[in-house]
């Protein structure tokens, strides 16, 4: 199909740039009383889901053959989510087409049709719900528009099903209307179908990905390659704050297989015939690595106790810091440990740089960030770097970063050929952008009836998105406090008097960034641990307690379903079998409510978790057997974190560099059952991959407390 005759007017485009322009004056306006600004712009974010900046016309995201399929070119990424089968059933409802005759493949930046931000923060079909339904009912219409001149007939005598535009005695499939049409027109957008007429939206229906993962085909970022491909090797430092110092390469130039040995100011590689060879080489290269000092784990947890950093109030009702004296007062402290994405597929990348245009095929979610950096580092236009955008190993904020794809290009440009450029392992675990650990203190104050008066949270962390390619770090002055650090971490139970959250920020030696759900899990951790010790501080059932402090606002009411369902579920009060005990714990994220029951029992010193009940509310559930897979995998990579998983600093490095010696959770450490509950709470699709990583941490510790009388306070949760 050719390019669109007409553009049509972006409303969402001109929504964000007024939303900047406002946050702009909002925050310069109000610098002086930035405390007021910085919390009104933290409680937007806190429950916003951006909407999509669609730049591109109809005709750039759905091709149409002859034969009668639709390809859907989509701007985001399916790193497992099942994103792209949510992406289908909704453009099949507004196209009129057959689901089963969808296909849906990423989109190359050369295409025109380029997601401007990222794949991440769980909002691909919370963020595209609307964009795509209007592109597909706007495809219908110029569809219907040119069939109409086809067959002599005016527009409104004709219909469209199941990918046929019928009328007056004839039909045209629209694979034979794209066949005879060279121009297009593109109409204004028409009005949408009322959702609850829809044929596909809200059905378990197979994932359009399935048969390939199945069979193993060649679609992630690792299978990739180029005709007459050479391969690369970077070496990369151990050291926590290392930087290059200058090397000695003379026993790896001669090394068999080696193409070249490429010397750059920040970093230096090895291009041959093999990966092992490049491997080989790399290895002999002797590198002069200089460091400032030898970081400890001591040191990490001394600089990131809360009062180290540098505070920002990012919420505040009522007066919650001047009821913190006298008696009375309950305080408590939590932490969690330094956290590896340690996702299956490692970072890499295939390019192939040429004298006027480069192609890469990566692994990435941030594939407009990628083409600017490569762009920068070669010294093109941006036109001129093509990203094609694979099937991702395992995302979970890792690949947000990708100077791996810089190094690629930089090695593929010396030698004038394609280069295949992966991460091994060990540097996979100790290049990681980990998930910062954090330190958090509580405190909490009851009246003589047993209900919070005033509740504060403050938490310390390492930076998780300024600094980032997404956010950077010209950011910090204005918002103060790192919106990722502290996701999670305001009170929802905005029923309570006083409550306040104060994040504080430390500048960590090693990289830490995104990483699913961001602060979430860690703060979700602490609130509703502590939660859970002011209802036996009250002698109130936990369930009950939580349900008191909801404010009655519709997002109280959505979190008062899930907390309810959930507990219906289980009978609360439960009663569990001999030797086990139940813990509840409660969040909403992105303002998607979760609730979850955990079962857990003590065996041989170990904590099992035998059943996990989850009630979320994510609004128009697209594909609920996509939902119920979403928190599936969230609670198990949230019990893993929870339970298992942590990074250490030990002379200078971050260590363990191997799965085994990174402890994460296995089948047999599974939940051998995860109950899901699906509300529908809400008129649009809301975040699912992450608001379930919420609770499972509070709500296994909750449960241990029950069983063993010991408040575990520190992830991963240990016995004593």
């Amino acid at each position: 199909m050719s390019k669109d005759k007409k553009k049509r007017g972006t409303t969402r485009r001109k929504f964000l740039i007024g939303a900047s322009v406002g946050m702009g004056v909002l925050l310069g306006g109000g610098y002086l009383s930035r405390g007021l600004a910085r919390r009104y712009l933290a409680g937007m974010i806190d429950g916003m889901v951006m909407p999509y900046d669609n730049q591109a016309g109809p005709n750039l995201w759905f091709e149409i053959t002859a034969d009668n399929v639709v390809t859907l070119h989509s701007p985001k990424v399916e790193m497992g989510q099942g994103s792209f089968t949510g992406f289908a059933q909704i453009a099949a409802d507004e196209l009129e087409f057959p689901f089963e005759s969808i296909r849906v493949t990423h989109a190359t930046t050369a295409s025109g049709n380029m997601d401007p931000r990222s794949t991440g923060g769980s909002d691909s079909i919370a963020g595209l719900w609307q964009p795509l339904r209007e592109l597909a009912a706007t495809m219908r219409e110029m569809l219907k528009s040119e069939a109409a001149t086809l067959m002599g007939t005016d527009v409104a005598n004709l219909s469209a099903e199941n990918g046929v535009v019928s009328g007056n005695g004839k039909s045209m499939t629209y694979g034979e209307i794209v066949a005879q049409v060279q121009e297009w027109t593109v109409p204004e957008t028409p009005a949408l179908k009322d959702p609850s007429t829809y044929q596909y939206v809200g059905q378990p229906l197979p994932r359009v990905d399935l048969h390939d993962k199945v069979v193993g085909a060649p679609i992630f970022g690792f299978d990739a390659s180029m005709p007459d491909m050479l391969f690369g090797a970077v070496v990369r430092s151990d050291r926590i704050g290392a930087t290059f110092g200058g090397a000695d390469t003379s026993a790896a130039v001669d090394m068999p297989g080696v193409v070249k040995i490429v010397e750059e100011p920040d970093f230096i590689g090895v291009v041959a015939e093999s990966q092992f060879e490049a491997e080989r080489a790399k290895a002999a290269i002797r590198v002069n690595w200089k460091t400032e000092r030898n970081w400890q784990q001591a040191d990490i947890v001394e600089m990131l106790r809360v009062g180290e950093g540098s505070p920002t109030e990012i919420q505040k009702k009522g007066d919650a810091k001047g009821r913190f004296s006298g008696d009375g007062i309950i305080s408590a402290e939590y932490s969690s440990p330094i956290g590896a994405h340690a996702q299956m597929e490692p970072n890499g990348a295939v390019a192939h740089v040429e004298a006027d245009r480069a192609a890469i095929m990566i692994s990435t979610q941030v594939a407009a960030i990628t083409r600017r950096e490569v762009a920068e580092r070669l010294g093109f236009d941006e036109e001129q770097v093509d990203i094609q955008t694979t099937f991702l190993g395992g995302g979970f904020g890792r690949r947000l970063h990708t100077p791996n794809a810089i190094q690629a290009a930089v090695l593929s440009k010396a030698v004038g050929k394609p280069v295949k450029c992966f991460f091994d392992r060990k540097e996979e675990f100790q290049q990681d952008t980990f998930r910062p650990p954090t330190h958090h203190v509580l405190n909490g104050k009851l009246t003589a009836e047993g209900r919070i008066d005033a509740i504060e949270h403050h938490v310390s962390s390492g930076d998780v998105a300024f600094g980032s390619p997404m956010i950077p770090e010209l950011a910090a002055p204005i918002l103060g406090a790192d919106l990722g650090a502290w996701r999670g971490g305001m009170i929802q139970y905005r029923g309570i008097p006083h409550h306040r959250a104060v994040s504080w920020r430390v500048k960590l030696p090693f990289a830490t960034s995104w990483w699913r759900s961001l602060g979430l899990l860690a703060n979700s951790f602490a609130i509703e641990s502590f939660m859970d010790e002011l209802a036996i501080e009250a002698g109130a059932d936990p369930v009950q307690f939580r349900l008191d402090h909801i404010e009655d606002d519709k997002a109280g009411q959505r979190l008062k379903g899930v907390i309810e369902a959930a507990a219906e579920r289980v009978g609360w009060p439960v009663e569990p079998n001999p030797g086990r005990a139940v813990g509840f714990a409660a969040s909403t994220d992105a303002g998607t409510p979760v609730a979850q029951v955990a079962e857990v029992s003590v065996e041989d010193g170990e904590i099992k978790v035998h059943k996990v009940t989850c009630a979320i509310d994510p609004g128009v559930a697209i594909n609920p057997d996509l939902v119920r897979s979403q928190c599936e995998g969230a609670i198990i990579m949230g019990q893993s974190a929870a339970m298992y998983e942590e990074m250490t600093v030990r002379n200078g490095s971050l260590s363990p560099t191997i799965y085994g010696a990174y402890q994460m959770a296995l089948m047999k450490d599974a939940p051998r059952e995860i109950d899901v509950i699906i509300l529908n709470n809400n008129d649009v699709p809301g975040p699912v991959g992450e608001p379930p990583l919420g609770p499972i941490g509070a709500a296994i510790a909750n449960a241990v407390f029950r069983l063993t009388n010991q408040r575990l306070r520190s992830m991963p949760l240990r016995l004593a």
